[in-house]
């Protein structure tokens, strides 16, 4: 317990209250590749849009829990869907892909930044001396 404000504050209890509501990643997108199956999911809509239950068929999963994972995946804006008789297709969304990339360039951009200013630091490697080889027409 601790006093704040004059007011006692366990803050434990306040942790457990309050920590379902803490979103963990800032991208809802990176939440939704953290899945295995929604990772699959996504590799096999690379090849083209697929309705719920050609892509249960491929998956050890029932229907509803490939439809559970959709929705993730279209909330995440990952996945579009579209009306095509009395069924839905499903595809990659390259406008919620754009954003995921976007992020993970950050990194990457950084990444070689720093590799550039470390091989820039690094000396040029200082010449043996001794014999030259030379090679015989």
């Amino acid at each position: 317990m601790r006093r704040c404000g004059g007011f006692r504050v366990d803050i434990f209890r306040m942790v457990s209250v309050y920590l379902p509501l803490v979103n963990t990643y800032q991208h809802v997108q990176l939440d939704a590749l953290g899945d295995a199956t929604r990772r699959a999911i996504l590799a096999r809509l690379a090849s083209g849009p697929l309705p719920v239950g050609e892509l249960a068929s491929e998956f050890p999963v029932s229907r509803p829990a490939i439809s559970q994972h959709l929705r993730v995946l279209k909330d995440a804006r990952l996945v579009v869907d579209r009306p095509q008789g009395n069924r839905r297709l499903y595809e990659i969304d390259p406008a919620g892909f754009a954003t995921v990339r976007d992020f993970l360039d950050r990194f990457w951009t950084t990444a070689l930044d720093a590799f550039k200013t470390k091989a820039e630091e690094q000396p040029a490697p200082a010449r043996r001396k001794g014999r030259r080889h030379v090679r015989k027409p």
